[in-house]
C-alpha cells in the first residue's frame, strides 16, 4: 500500500492538473450559454413588451392610400397630396408580371416566411458587410414594408428598436389574417411612386396613360422599382438612375427565374423613357376645387412643415378653410361677375381673412389670373410697403394706449422736416390743415400728424405695441415706419382683428388639428394675449369707422350699406428719382384693410414688378383693394349677427362740435368744455391755455370720396431700408403728455426720440430690391 502510494499520488496530481487544464473551457462555454440566453431571454421580453403596445392594424389602414388628406373647417375633404383620383386594383386584375418583379426585387422569399423571414435579416446583415446588395432592401420583408406605410411614420427619426419589434410583431399579425394574394394586392396599391401619385396602377397611368395591364415588361420593371426612391427614379427628371434601377429589377426577376435573360435584354435595350406620358390627368387634384384653395393650401404645407410634420405619410390635416368665403374670395379676383374692373392679367392681389375672435385664417388668396402652388404666395409676402394702413397700429394706437390721447386730440398738420435732415413729410394733397383733431386727421390719412404723434409715442413704444400685435422686425424700426410698414396682408388682418375684439391678439393659425396615421392627434389653436386695453381698439375702431363713412374718408368705396365695420386705406407713391417715368399721381401699392366683429379682411394689390413699363396703379385703381374688401365682406356677413361695437366703462363718450368723442376716464386732454372750444371744418378744437393749440385750417380743394390716401415723402436719394427690431417701450408714459400739443415737434418723451431721429436718410420706403417707395 505505501509503495502504491506515491504512484497514487502522482496519478491523483496529474489527474488535477488534466483537471485545471479543462475546466476554464467549460466555464467560459457555460458562461456564453448563459449569456446568450439571457440576452434570448431579455431580448424576447423586450420583443413582447413592445409587441404589447403595438397600435392596431386595421384592413381600412392595409387598404387605404398613404396621401395626406386636407379638411376644411367642415370637415369635407379639399384635397389630397397624391391622386384624388387613386384607382384601386384588385389581386385577381394585377398582372402575373408585376407581382413577379415586385416579389423579386423587394423580398423572394416573400411566398415562403410568415411575416419576418431569419434568412433575409441575415443576407441583409451580411450584404451590409461585405458592400454587396444581393438584389435586397434591406432586413424587412414585403410585409413589414406593408405595415410601415400603413401605419407607422417613415422618418428616418423613427426607425427605433421598438418600432421595428412593432412592426415585426404586426407583419406576423398580418400574415395571419390575410393571404398573400392580399398583402401583395395591399403593397401594389399603397406604395408612393413619386409626382403625388400613390399606387401602381395610378402610376401607370401617370407615366404611360394605360392601364396595369397594357404595360410591357420594361415598364413593369420601372414601376417594381420606384418605391425604393420615388424621386431619385423618376424617369422624367433622372432617366439614368431610374435606367438602372429597372435593370436592376430586370437582374432580380431573372436570379428569382421568373423571366430569361434574353427577356431581360430585350427589355433593358428599351429606353426608359419611351412611352412616358407627357398629359397627367389621373394624377391631378380635382381641378374644381383645388383651383379655389391653391393659395390656402400652400400656405397649409408650409405651416405643416413648420410643425416638423411629412406630408407623404397618410395625415389627415384638419384646417380653418371657410370654403364658401374662400371661393366668393377667389372669383372676386379671377373673375367678372363682382363687377370690379382690373387694369391687366397683370395686376396682383394677396388677401387674407381672418377670425378676430380666435385667429382662424378662414380664406387667403395669393394671386389672380396664376397658380400659387408653386410661386409667390402674395397674401403672405413681406416686400411691399403697407402705407397708410400703418398708422392705426404704429401711431395712433399707441398714442392712446400709452399717452392716453382723446378722440380729440389736438395734431398740427404744418410743414415737418425729419430732425436732422431736409426731408420733408407731405400729404396727398400737398396741403396743410394747421391744428386739427386726432379723429380727422386718421379719417383723411393725413401723414405729417402722423408722423408728429409716432415722435410723440417714441418709435420704441411703438414698437413694442406692434410687438404685442405679432409684428417682429430684424432692424429698428424708425419715424418713417409710421407711415408705412413691411408687413403681410396676413399680419395685417391679424393686428386689426385686435381692434375687432377689444384688445387680444391671436396668432393667425391655419391648422386646427392634424391626425397620424396611427391614430395620435395632436390639436392647436392660437392663445389670445392681451396686445392692448378694451379702451384703445374701441376709440380706434370708432375713428376708423369714419374712413368708411365719412364725405371726406379715405375708404368710402368699402363701405358696405348698413353693416357695422370699420376700416384703414394704404397707398404708396413712386420715388421722386422715378416719378417723372410714370404720372405723378401713379402709386405703387394700394392697401386697404377692414374688419367687422365677425371678420378682419386685409388686401393688398399691384404689380409684381413695379418698376416695369405700364405697372403702376392709377388713382381710379387705387380702389380696387376697396372694392374687393366690399364684394367679399358683404356676401360673407349676409347670414352673420350685425352688431355695433359697445363702449368700455373706462372710456367717456362727449360731444365736441356736434361730434361724439371719446376719452379714456380721467385724461379728458386739452378739451375743457364747449364755450373754449372754436369749430372749424365741423370740428371743434379746444384753444386751451396755449394760443398754439389754436385751429387754423386752411381751405380744402373739392376732392373725390373715393380718392386714395397717397403716402408721399420729398426725397432726393433712394436709400435701403428693412424696418427691424424688437424694442421695447417705457409703459410708463407721463400722464401729461395726453394733453400736450402733439405738433410740437418734439417728444413727450425726449428719451424715446432721440436716437431715433439721427437716421433720417434711411428711408423706410424701399422695396425689396433696394428701390425706394414712399410708405
Amino acid at each position: 500500500m505505501s509503495q502504491n502510494s506515491p504512484k497514487s499520488r502522482a496519478e491523483r496530481r496529474r489527474g488535477r492538473q488534466f483537471t485545471k487544464k479543462k475546466g476554464p473551457f467549460k466555464r467560459i462555454l457555460k458562461y456564453l450559454l448563459i449569456f446568450f440566453g439571457l440576452i434570448i431571454l431579455f431580448g424576447a421580453g423586450l420583443f413582447t413588451f413592445y409587441a404589447s403596445s403595438a397600435p392596431q392594424i386595421t384592413r381600412s389602414a392595409l387598404s387605404s392610400d398613404n396621401s395626406t388628406k386636407f379638411y376644411d373647417a367642415n370637415g369635407h375633404v379639399i384635397s389630397r397630396l397624391g391622386s384624388q383620383n387613386r384607382d384601386y386594383v384588385k389581386s385577381k386584375k394585377i398582372p402575373k408580371t408585376l407581382k413577379q418583379a415586385v416579389v423579386s426585387i423587394e423580398d423572394r422569399r416573400f411566398y415562403k416566411h410568415g411575416g419576418v423571414d431569419p434568412i433575409r435579416i441575415m443576407g441583409a446583415a451580411i450584404s451590409n458587410v461585405t458592400g454587396s446588395s444581393l438584389g435586397l432592401q434591406g432586413g424587412s420583408t414585403l410585409t413589414q414594408q406593408l405595415v410601415k406605410l400603413s401605419v407607422f411614420s417613415t422618418a428616418a427619426s423613427d426607425r427605433t428598436l421598438k418600432r421595428k419589434a412593432q412592426e415585426a410583431w404586426l407583419a406576423i399579425k398580418v400574415e395571419r389574417h390575410y393571404s398573400k394574394s392580399q398583402i401583395l394586392e395591399f403593397y401594389i396599391n399603397k406604395v408612393y411612386m413619386g409626382n403625388g401619385v400613390y399606387g401602381m396602377q395610378t402610376a401607370a397611368e401617370f407615366y404611360y396613360n394605360k392601364t396595369l395591364d397594357h404595360l410591357t415588361l420594361p415598364e413593369f420593371a420601372m414601376l417594381a422599382g420606384m418605391p425604393q426612391s420615388p424621386t431619385l427614379y423618376n424617369p422624367y427628371k433622372y432617366p439614368k438612375y431610374a435606367t438602372e434601377r429597372r435593370n436592376e429589377v430586370l437582374n432580380a426577376m431573372v436570379k428569382n427565374k421568373v423571366i430569361t435573360e434574353q427577356q431581360a435584354q430585350n427589355a433593358k435595350n428599351i429606353s426608359v423613357q419611351r412611352n412616358l406620358s407627357k398629359t397627367h390627368a389621373k394624377a391631378k387634384t380635382s381641378e374644381k376645387t383645388s383651383k379655389y384653395i391653391d393659395s390656402y393650401l400652400k400656405q397649409t404645407i408650409e405651416e405643416l412643415h413648420d410643425k416638423g410634420y411629412k406630408t407623404n405619410s397618410g395625415l389627415k390635416v384638419y384646417t380653418n378653410l371657410d370654403l364658401n368665403a374662400q371661393k366668393k374670395l377667389y372669383n372676386v379676383a379671377n373673375g367678372t361677375s363682382s363687377g370690379i374692373v382690373y387694369p391687366s392679367n397683370r395686376f396682383q392681389l394677396g388677401a387674407t381673412l381672418v377670425n378676430p375672435n380666435n385667429g382662424k385664417v378662414l380664406a387667403m388668396q395669393g394671386g389672380r389670373k396664376i397658380k400659387v402652388a408653386f410661386g409667390l404666395n402674395r397674401a403672405v409676402q413681406t416686400g411691399r410697403s403697407s402705407g397708410s394702413t400703418a398708422k392705426p397700429i404704429m401711431d395712433y394706437g399707441p398714442a392712446i394706449q400709452y399717452l392716453k390721447y382723446p378722440t380729440y386730440q389736438p395734431v398740427k398738420d404744418t410743414p415737418y422736416t425729419y430732425a436732422g435732415s431736409d426731408k420733408s413729410v407731405m400729404d396727398f394733397d400737398n396741403k396743410y390743415q394747421g391744428t386739427i383733431t386726432m379723429r380727422k386727421a386718421l379719417v383723411e390719412s393725413r401723414n405729417i400728424p402722423a408722423i408728429r404723434t409716432l415722435e410723440n409715442v417714441g418709435v420704441p413704444r411703438a414698437t413694442k405695441f406692434l410687438k404685442n400685435l405679432g409684428m417682429s422686425f430684424s432692424k429698428p424700426l424708425e419715424l418713417q415706419n409710421g407711415i408705412g410698414l413691411y408687413i403681410s396682408s396676413e399680419q395685417l388682418a391679424a393686428s386689426y382683428a385686435a381692434f375687432s375684439n377689444g384688445g387680444t391678439y391671436y396668432k393667425p393659425y391655419l391648422i386646427r388639428k392634424v391626425t397620424q396615421v396611427n391614430g395620435v392627434t395632436h390639436k392647436y389653436h392660437s392663445q389670445g394675449k392681451r396686445a392692448m386695453s378694451p379702451a384703445t381698439a374701441f376709440m380706434i375702431t370708432n375713428m376708423l369707422k369714419g374712413v368708411m363713412t365719412d364725405s371726406n374718408g379715405s375708404g368710402t368705396a368699402a363701405k358696405v350699406s348698413g353693416l357695422f365695420e370699420a376700416g384703414k386705406t394704404g397707398t404708396t407713391q413712386y420715388p421722386d428719382d422715378y416719378i417723372n417715368q410714370v404720372p405723378s399721381d401713379s402709386s405703387m401699392d394700394s392697401w386697404f384693410s377692414g374688419f367687422t366683429k365677425n371678420y378682419s379682411l386685409a388686401i393688398w394689390t399691384g404689380y409684381d414688378h413695379q418698376f416695369k413699363a405700364n405697372s403702376y396703379i392709377s388713382p381710379t385703381e387705387t380702389t380696387i383693394a376697396q372694392q374687393i374688401y366690399k364684394s367679399v365682406m358683404s356676401y360673407i356677413s349676409q347670414d352673420k349677427p350685425n352688431t355695433d361695437w359697445t363702449k368700455p366703462d373706462d372710456v367717456v363718450a362727449t360731444t365736441r362740435g356736434g361730434q361724439t368723442e371719446y376719452y379714456v376716464a380721467g385724461y379728458p386732454g386739452t378739451v375743457a368744455d364747449n364755450s373754449s372750444s372754436q369749430t372749424t371744418s365741423g370740428y371743434t378744437v379746444d384753444r386751451g391755455s396755449d394760443s398754439s393749440n389754436t385751429t387754423v385750417t386752411q381751405p380744402r380743394s373739392n376732392e373725390s370720396s373715393e380718392r386714395s390716401d397717397r403716402t408721399t415723402e420729398s426725397s432726393e436719394t433712394p436709400t435701403t431700408q428693412e424696418p427691424s427690431g424688437d424694442g421695447s417701450g417705457n409703459d410708463n408714459a407721463n400722464s401729461s403728455s395726453a394733453s400736450s400739443d402733439s405738433s410740437a415737434g418734439g417728444s413727450s418723451d425726449t428719451s424715446n426720440n432721440t436716437d431715433n431721429n439721427t437716421t433720417p436718410d434711411n428711408n423706410a420706403g424701399t422695396d425689396t430690391n433696394g428701390n425706394q417707395t414712399n410708405p
